[in-house]
C-alpha cells in the first residue's frame, strides 16, 4: 500500500513531465535518480539532493558527472555536507564539510495552481574560498511563500573548484583546467531544467540570483557557452564585474605553486589543500591585480574576459536587476593595513602607476584620518561600483527590461552605511537568522525593507519586471541619468553615480587592455 500510494501521489510530478503540473506537491517526490522525501506543510523543503557524483578521488579536478541513482526514497529533511572551506561561517548547517557536496535544496509552496511556478536559483558568493546553500540567511521558506520554486546550491570553492595546472589542461578533453565550480553551476542548472518540473516550477522560467562570487559566476554566466538556455533572467547583487582577470597560463603558474605533480596533488587531503591555500593567499590584497583563484579566461566554460564578451555584444540579453550597496568597501577592505598618509601615497602609486596624480584627485586625503574612508571607497569602487555601471550600461543596451539598485538602509535604524552582504537577510526575509556567528537586531523598518525588496525579486521572477504593488515605480536603467531604486529608511527613486571616481578606473582599466 505504501509504494502504491507513493505513485499515486506522484504521477504529476515525474522529471520532465509538462509544465501543467497537478495542484499539489506531495512529501515525496521523484527526480531522475529516484524518490526523495521531504518536509513542511505549507511550504514543502527537499535538501541534499545529489545534482552530480562526488568529485572525489580521480574525479577530483574533473568536471561534474552525473549523479547515480539511488533505490527507494532518499531522505530530504537535511541538508547535504558543504564544500570544503575554511570555517568563516559556523553556523552552516550542512552535515559536516566534505568533498562529496555536490547537492541542492528545494522550496515550493504545497498548494499550487495548474501553472508551473516560476524558479529562483540561489548561487552564494564567499569570495571563491567560502560559502554554502544550507546557510541559514538563504533559508527559502519566505520566498518561496511568494509563489516561486526556491533552490540553493553547493559548488566547488577555493583550490578544488578553482585551481588550474597544466597537468589538469593536458588531461583535460577541452584542454582546460579551472573554473569547475562554474561547471557544477552549470550541472545544477541542468538538473533544475530537467527536474524541476517534479517540484512544481517550470524549467523555462528560470530567475539565477547571487551576490559577490555568485552575481560573478553568473555574469561569467552570461558569456559561456555552457550555460545556453538555462537561465531566463538574472539579479546581480554587488557583481565584481569588468575587473582585470587571470587568463589560463597565469591560473596554471598559481597551481604549479600549489604542487607540480597533480597525482600527488590528488592524494592530499582535503585539509591539508585548505591550509595550503591560507598559506598562500595574500590577507592584504592590490585592488586592480588579477584575482588568480577565481573565474578565469580558460577558453572553454569562459572563452573571453567580461568586458571583451559583454562589449561585443557576447552575451545573453535577458532581463536584469543589477546593484550595491552604499559603502561595499568599509566590510572588506579592512585587510588593508594602511593609516597614514605615506602610505596611502605608496598604495595608489602601486595600484595606479602612471596615474598615482590622478587617484589622489578622485580619492583625496587631507589627514590621516580621512585614510581609512577612501581605502573603503576605492575599494568599493574598483571591486563593485565600476563593474556595476559598466555591466547596466553593456546590458540595457541590448535589453530595456534592465533596473539598477542601491542599498542604503542602516540596520536597527542606525546612520550606519550598509557594507557587502548587508541586504542578503533582506531579500530572503531572514532577518533573525545567524551569520557569523552572530544574530543582529533588528526592527520594524527592517521587516518592511525586506518585504518590499523580497515582493521586487520575485515580481521580477515571475514577470521580468520587479514593478508591482506599493512599490514606487521602478524606472528601468538609461545611462544618461543612470536611475536607481534606493532601499533605504525609505524607498524611493534616485539618480546618478560616483561618475568622476568610477571614470578614472574606467579609464585606467582601458589603458591597461590597449
Amino acid at each position: 500500500m505504501y509504494r502504491m500510494a507513493i505513485a499515486i501521489t506522484v504521477v504529476w510530478a515525474i522529471a520532465g513531465s509538462s509544465p501543467a503540473i497537478a495542484q499539489n506537491i506531495a512529501l515525496t517526490v521523484r527526480t531522475e535518480s529516484g524518490l526523495v522525501s521531504g518536509n513542511g506543510n505549507e511550504i514543502r523543503a527537499f535538501r541534499g539532493i545529489p545534482y552530480a557524483a562526488a568529485p572525489i578521488g580521480d574525479l577530483r579536478w574533473r568536471a561534474p558527472r552525473p549523479a547515480p541513482a539511488w533505490q527507494g526514497v532518499r531522505d530530504g529533511s537535511t541538508f547535504g555536507p558543504d564544500c570544503v572551506q575554511p570555517s568563516y561561517y559556523p553556523e552552516l548547517r550542512g552535515t559536516g564539510q566534505s568533498e562529496d557536496c555536490l547537492t541542492l535544496n528545494v522550496w515550493t509552496p504545497a498548494k499550487q495552481t495548474r501553472e508551473a511556478l516560476p524558479v529562483m536559483v540561489w548561487i552564494y558568493g564567499g569570495g571563491f574560498i567560502s560559502g554554502s546553500g544550507s546557510h541559514p540567511s538563504y533559508e527559502g521558506m519566505s520566498l518561496a511563500g511568494h509563489g516561486v520554486v526556491l533552490v540553493t546550491l553547493n559548488y566547488r570553492m577555493g583550490l578544488f573548484g578553482f585551481m588550474a595546472h597544466p597537468a589538469l589542461t593536458a588531461e583535460s578533453p577541452s584542454n582546460a583546467s579551472g573554473n569547475y565550480g562554474l561547471m557544477d553551476q552549470v550541472a545544477a542548472l541542468q538538473w533544475v531544467k530537467r527536474n524541476v518540473v517534479a517540484f512544481g516550477g517550470d524549467p523555462n522560467r528560470v530567475t539565477v540570483f547571487g551576490q559577490s562570487a555568485g552575481a560573478m559566476s553568473i555574469e561569467a554566466l552570461m558569456t559561456s557557452p555552457l550555460a545556453d538556455g538555462l537561465f531566463q533572467q538574472a539579479v546581480l547583487e554587488s557583481v565584481g564585474a569588468m575587473r582585470p582577470m587571470s587568463n589560463l597560463n597565469e591560473a596554471e603558474a598559481f597551481g604549479l605553486q600549489i604542487g607540480e605533480k597533480i597525482e600527488d596533488l590528488r592524494a592530499m587531503t582535503s585539509n591539508a589543500l585548505v591550509q595550503r591555500l591560507k598559506e598562500l593567499l595574500k590577507p592584504e590584497r592590490d585592488v586592480t591585480a588579477r584575482r588568480i583563484l577565481g573565474t578565469i579566461v580558460d577558453g572553454y566554460v569562459i572563452p573571453r574576459a567580461d568586458y571583451v564578451a559583454f562589449s561585443n555584444g557576447e552575451f545573453r540579453a535577458i532581463p536584469l536587476i543589477v546593484g550595491s550597496n552604499a559603502n561595499e568597501g568599509a566590510a572588506l577592505a579592512g585587510n588593508i593595513s594602511i593609516d597614514t598618509q605615506a602610505a596611502y601615497k605608496n598604495y595608489l602609486a602601486r595600484n595606479f602607476p602612471n596615474a598615482a596624480d590622478k587617484a589622489e584627485v578622485v580619492y583625496p586625503v587631507e589627514s590621516d584620518g580621512d585614510v581609512r574612508r577612501q581605502i573603503d571607497l576605492l575599494f568599493g569602487d574598483t571591486q563593485f561600483n565600476y563593474g556595476t555601471r559598466d555591466l547596466l550600461r553593456f546590458a540595457t543596451a541590448r535589453q530595456p527590461k534592465t533596473y539598477r539598485y542601491l542599498f542604503t538602509r542602516g540596520r536597527n535604524g542606525t546612520t550606519a552605511e550598509p557594507t557587502h552582504g548587508d541586504e542578503l537577510q533582506y531579500v530572503f526575509g531572514t532577518l533573525d537568522a545567524e551569520h557569523k556567528g552572530k544574530r543582529k537586531p533588528f526592527n520594524d523598518g527592517d521587516i518592511f525593507v525586506s518585504a518590499q525588496m523580497q515582493n521586487a525579486w520575485v515580481n521580477f521572477a515571475k514577470t521580468g519586471d520587479p514593478n508591482g504593488g506599493d512599490l514606487p515605480k521602478w524606472p528601468p536603467y538609461e545611462a544618461k541619468s543612470e536611475p536607481y531604486l534606493n532601499f533605504g529608511t525609505k524607498i524611493v527613486v534616485g539618480s546618478g553615480s560616483r561618475a568622476e571616481q568610477l571614470d578614472f578606473i574606467a579609464a585606467y582599466y582601458a589603458s591597461l587592455r590597449h
